[in-house]
């Protein structure tokens, strides 16, 4: 069975990823962002060894976003991003490819435990599985 799993965060926090530090988020060192790449380096090295890894990335900071939604004439309403009113977004995600629901929660399990500065937000691994019908 195919999952997505998600890691969330905030434009503060890739603000404080280049050392901006504010009253959410503390300022990430470089030897921070090391200890965080080679970490989630060892986890996708280790789910392409098993063959559980079907693809990941890591997203750009969502003031790089664009928000497109249908407006009341029908034509496209497009906005770019952050504002203030958006907490969480997408900030990286794997498909994984495992044999149970039991499975990718332990992976989502080793993901959750990414070192990050102290006093930096904790957010939740969010496990989707992928649905395999016709839609």
């Amino acid at each position: 069975m195919k999952y997505l799993v998600m890691v969330q965060g905030s434009q503060a926090d890739y603000d404080a990823m280049v050392g901006k530090g504010n009253s959410s988020s503390p300022a990430w060192s470089e030897k921070d962002m090391q200890a965080m790449f080679a970490f989630m380096g060892e986890i996708n090295n280790d789910l392409a060894e098993s063959g559980e890894l079907v693809h990941a990335e890591g997203l750009t900071e969502p003031a790089q976003a664009r928000f497109v939604s249908a407006g009341s004439d029908g034509r496209p309403v497009i906005t770019d991003g952050p504002y203030s009113e958006t907490k969480e977004l997408l900030a990286g995600f794997w498909v994984l490819d495992c044999a149970s629901l039991e499975r990718v929660t332990e992976i989502a399990a080793r993901v959750a435990q990414c070192p990050v500065p102290e006093g930096s937000p904790e957010y939740p691994v969010v496990i989707r599985p992928i649905g395999g019908g016709d839609v």
